[in-house]
């Protein structure tokens, strides 16, 4: 993605250091999945949007302060619209846009983005891999309920992704994306027998925890 070299140096400096108070499913590097997902969608269905307004969009939408999952949409949009740099480098118009789309982007919400920085964001930070949502809701439920048993957040986390990704999940996605079909049809078919994923999700992570420092 091609952005003005002065705001990516700015954002990389000031804002990429705040992810560190994030969890591990939603540390910095979910920042270059997000991008490469918006790139991709960009080029399927033939999307002009403005790379600096998306950069953006993409680098803020997800800090948050104390680890406030609940909040942390409207913790990024404040922070959006309260820095000076980008009072400097965007129209107050543009950065309205680019807190709107950081606001819309939960997939639980009853409301579709308000524009298409929205619809892409939204789009983009789903996950995309059977990989990704057994590790992520892992390690969101043990961030969150450190004292579970980990069959106890296996169970949470089939309840969890059941909800969202089953037959009739929550998820949504506003375009053209092969990746994201082939991903549900590869979710839902391991949704549908709860052994069967417990155990698939416990293999997964033990790898995890037998190659990585884990805490």
């Amino acid at each position: 993605m091609k952005v003005n070299n002065k705001l990516k140096e700015y954002i990389e400096k000031n804002i990429f250091p705040l992810y560190k108070n994030n969890y591990i499913g939603d540390s910095l590097d979910r920042i270059d999945y997000v991008i490469k997902r918006s790139e991709s969608i960009i080029k399927d269905n033939n999307l002009k949007v403005d790379n600096d307004i998306l950069y953006t969009v993409i680098s803020y939408h997800d800090i948050r302060t104390n680890n406030d999952e609940k909040n942390h949409e409207i913790i990024s949009g404040e922070i959006v619209l309260k820095d000076e740099f980008l009072k400097d480098f965007f129209s107050l118009e543009q950065r309205q846009i680019i807190k709107e789309a950081i606001e819309d982007q939960r997939a639980n919400s009853d409301r579709e983005p308000r524009n298409i920085y929205g619809k892409i964001l939204s789009s983009a930070s789903r996950n995309s891999s059977v990989e990704q949502c057994l590790r992520r809701s892992y390690f969101y439920g043990k961030k969150k309920n450190p004292n579970l048993s980990d069959n106890e957040l296996f169970e949470g986390a089939y309840e969890a992704l059941s909800k969202k990704f089953g037959d009739n999940g929550y998820a949504k996605f506003y375009f053209k994306d092969f990746t994201y079909e082939q991903f549900l049809i590869d979710i839902r078919k391991l949704l549908s027998d709860k052994d069967n994923f417990i155990k698939i999700q416990k293999e997964y992570i033990d790898k995890i925890k037998a190659n990585e420092d884990f805490n």
